[in-house]
């Protein structure tokens, strides 16, 4: 029992031992989490402070910055307003500019215009006059170039100043850009704006300093002219009138003796021309009467020899003779009429015929080459009618004979030949004069009357 009580005992304490353990670390870690607690309380109450006092740093930084932005802002306005003036200047200025500019070219033309003038005064004035006044101007010359002060150096000082207004600006615009924060964009605008004024300040200056240079070489030219009065120039002009109209007269009268001559050029061409046809023509109907001349003289040859052999009698050479009078006396008749028919011989109406002839050919001359034309045709046209006909009757008559030769071969007896035909020894053969038969020669009568005398 005992033994059992004091373990009992001894757990009992043990176990005491053991609460009691854990109760002092558990206090242990109470008081530990206590000072942690007043640690972070300390800290947190630390940190409160310090938010507080940020807070209060931001509210004045807030506040500082609106009051920055506000005067950035109104400083923006002020330089917006500001670019707005100078833009509205800059407008007004080009429009300036281009008016000048519009007076300038006006001024120019209207300076083109006299030079013009005055060119044309100084050709017409007199070369001793022109010689002084050349004289004078490069003596002019000569002085001022001793006299005349150097320009370059002002005008580069001009510049140098102009240059100088630029930087001065644009710190200005720096400073409000530092207080205002100003945006990059409006920067750029308004340095670019500046830029544009300065280039269009200096392009001023140059074009001034040109204009300068040339006002003062001009103003070293004298304006002095030769023509004082009116009188003069229209003296002159009254000369030189009286000249042009001498030339142009002379002109005239050249082009009227011009188109003359041309006028009979042309003529005496056409002329001539015609003249060249005609004796053509005349050539190629004298060679076609020529040969047919010179058939009709060998025909009369061989009649001639003929006549001379004896071979014809008196009484054919009378009735030939009869027949050539009675057509000499029909183409007598035809041509020249019935007067003192009778007294006349063949040869005596032969030679008034000729003459005839001849006073016919020197009329035809004069006669329109279009009308003999047509009158060539028309004969020949009925000549060649006429000989259609003739053909038209010879070949009917040939026919005829034909015909009546066949019919009397028909109608005749018939004759059997019998036996071996009987051949004669071939003789020579005789020499014959060829006569024409009458109906040929009296064709080839026909077609001379046709051809000389219709």
């Amino acid at each position: 029992m005992e033994s059992d009580n004091l373990n009992n005992y001894i757990n009992q304490k043990r176990q005491m031992f053991r609460i009691q353990y854990a109760l002092d670390m558990k206090q242990q870690e109470i008081q530990r989490l206590e000072l942690l607690v007043t640690k972070e309380e300390a800290e947190l109450e630390q940190a409160e402070r310090s938010l507080e006092n940020d807070a209060a740093l931001f509210e004045e930084f807030l506040r500082e910055n609106d009051r920055s932005s506000v005067q950035a802002l109104k400083a923006a306005e002020k330089e917006t307003k500001a670019k707005v003036e100078k833009i509205l200047e800059i407008r007004d200025l080009t429009t300036q500019i281009m008016n000048i500019k519009s007076e300038i070219s006006k001024f120019e033309d209207t300076l083109q215009h006299y030079k013009a003038y005055k060119d044309f005064l100084y050709k017409l004035s007199p070369k001793e006059w022109l010689e002084e006044r050349e004289e004078k101007r490069l003596a002019l010359k000569k002085a001022k170039e001793v006299t005349e002060p150097p320009i370059e150096n002002t005008l580069h000082s001009t510049i140098r100043d102009k240059e100088g207004q630029g930087p001065k600006k644009s710190w200005k615009f720096l400073q409000v850009a530092q207080l205002g924060q100003i945006s990059s964009d409006t920067l750029n605008l308004q340095h670019r704006s500046q830029a544009s004024v300065y280039s269009g300040l200096n392009a001023k200056g140059s074009d001034s300093t040109t204009t300068m240079t040339e006002d003062s070489g001009s103003d070293g030219e004298e304006l002095d002219l030769y023509f004082t009065e009116p009188q003069q120039l229209l003296d002159i002009f009254t000369k030189l009138e009286e000249q042009n109209l001498s030339l142009i007269q002379n002109t005239q009268e050249m082009e009227e003796t011009l188109e003359d001559l041309n006028c009979t050029l042309k003529n005496t061409q056409i002329r001539m021309d015609r003249e060249v046809n005609q004796l053509k023509q005349w050539v190629n109907t004298l060679m076609t009467s020529i040969a047919k001349e010179e058939e009709t003289v060998a025909e009369l040859q061989l009649k001639a020899r003929v006549f001379h052999f004896g071979e014809y009698k008196g009484a054919q050479e009378d009735k030939l003779l009869e027949s050539l009078n009675h057509k000499v006396l029909d183409v007598y008749r035809h041509c020249i009429g019935t007067q003192q028919e009778s007294n006349l011989g063949t040869v005596q109406m032969l030679t008034i015929i000729e003459h005839y002839l001849n006073e016919l050919l020197e009329h035809l001359e004069h006669v329109p080459q279009v009308k003999i034309e047509q009158a060539e045709k028309a004969k020949e046209k009925e000549r060649r009618m006429r000989l259609r006909e003739e053909k038209v009757l010879m070949q009917k008559q040939l026919q005829e004979e034909r015909l009546q030769r066949a019919q009397a071969r028909a109608q005749a007896e018939i004759k059997k030949k019998r036996g071996r035909r009987l051949v004669c020894r071939s003789q020579l053969p005789v020499l014959k004069i060829k006569v024409e038969p009458e109906h040929v020669l009296m064709d080839k009568d026909k077609e001379e009357q046709l051809l000389f005398f219709t």
